[in-house]
């Protein structure tokens, strides 16, 4: 039931297979490593990473390209119960793409015991009933192999429980780039056969503006204060080559605000004398040019958008 490596190669049959594509979900309560994952498995950045829960908004699709297969990874925001009008939202995109996918993996992390988030989530898996769900256990490198072996036991009991069988129970690491592969090798076989979804060399669907605001917000969310992740939006307003430049020597002009809720946060996101603010576009500025393969001229402004996760006008306008 539990899965891990098989040091042989793959068989010739499986060379003849034929070729499957489709969609695959991670879901789990926030934090739980559905994002690294996502990375980890394409390979690249497509999904911004924080230590602090609830940082997704959005569902980034990351494309993993197989000789055998296409896999589309839908990274959901975490289940949990929500508190404003944006949390709501975000739990509605969670429950439409579980109905769409084919596939849903359940992250669950090796150093925290399960529980009532997680009892919460598992219950809602149990009511799909068609659909192959394949238990996670990620963060595998925080803890000795005593204390995962009795997460996965306390996991393949949490299935059992609520009526129901996991396709595959999965210890990884995604920072240490453990059973990754396997993963893959394991989702595979639950997607339908059919031809590639997106082009070869695709990592993601997400639009660039998309990407550069989460950059930023990647940036702008590192050491603030814990009441301040949630209040924080990015909207790029503008991004234009700059005219008259060389075409050896591109440059991009990206303009960019930092919302937040109130005037008293304004401080904490610029920081003294600018410094907090000043760091934020450096970081961003690298990870974005490294993105788009361009120098960028990166121009960051913050704004006050009064109680935005609580007014649907405002949400609108900025994304949700």
């Amino acid at each position: 039931m539990v899965a891990m490596s098989d040091p042989s190669p793959s068989s010739p049959a499986a060379a003849d297979a034929a070729h499957r594509s489709g969609f695959a979900c991670f879901v789990g309560r926030p934090n739980a490593g559905k994002s690294t994952l996502t990375n980890a498995l394409v390979g690249t950045k497509v999904a911004i990473t924080s230590n602090r829960p609830q940082t997704t908004r959005h569902t980034v699709r990351g494309i993993v390209h197989r000789p055998d297969a296409q896999l589309v990874l839908v990274d959901t925001p975490g289940l949990h119960k929500p508190r404003t009008l944006l949390g709501e939202r975000l739990n509605d995109v969670v429950r439409t793409t579980w109905a769409e996918v084919d596939v849903i993996g359940f992250c669950l992390p090796a150093d925290q015991k399960i529980g009532p988030g997680d009892r919460f989530i598992a219950k809602e898996l149990a009511g799909l009933k068609r659909k192959p769900k394949v238990a996670i256990v990620t963060k595998t490198d925080l803890v000795d192999s005593e204390t995962l072996a009795e997460q996965l036991i306390a996991v393949d009991r949490l299935g059992k429980e609520l009526g129901f069988e996991w396709a595959e129970i999965v210890p990884v690491s995604a920072t240490a780039g453990k059973q990754v592969e396997l993963l893959a090798d394991l989702l595979v076989p639950l997607l339908p056969e059919g031809p590639a979804l997106y082009p070869d060399g695709d990592l993601t669907d997400e639009p660039e503006q998309v990407m550069v605001a989460e950059l930023i917000r990647e940036a702008a969310l590192e050491g603030v204060r814990d009441e301040l992740p949630h209040s924080i939006a990015v909207v790029v307003e503008e991004m234009l080559p700059r005219e008259g430049r060389p075409a050896d020597r591109p440059l991009l002009d990206v303009h960019a605000n930092i919302f937040i809720e109130r005037p008293s946060q304004k401080g904490i996101v610029i920081g003294p004398k600018g410094r907090r603010l000043k760091e934020v576009g450096t970081t961003s500025r690298k990870h974005i040019e490294a993105l788009l393969g361009t120098p960028v001229y990166l121009d960051l402004h913050v704004k006050v958008a009064k109680d935005w996760q609580r007014d649907p006008k405002q949400l609108r306008r900025l994304g949700f």
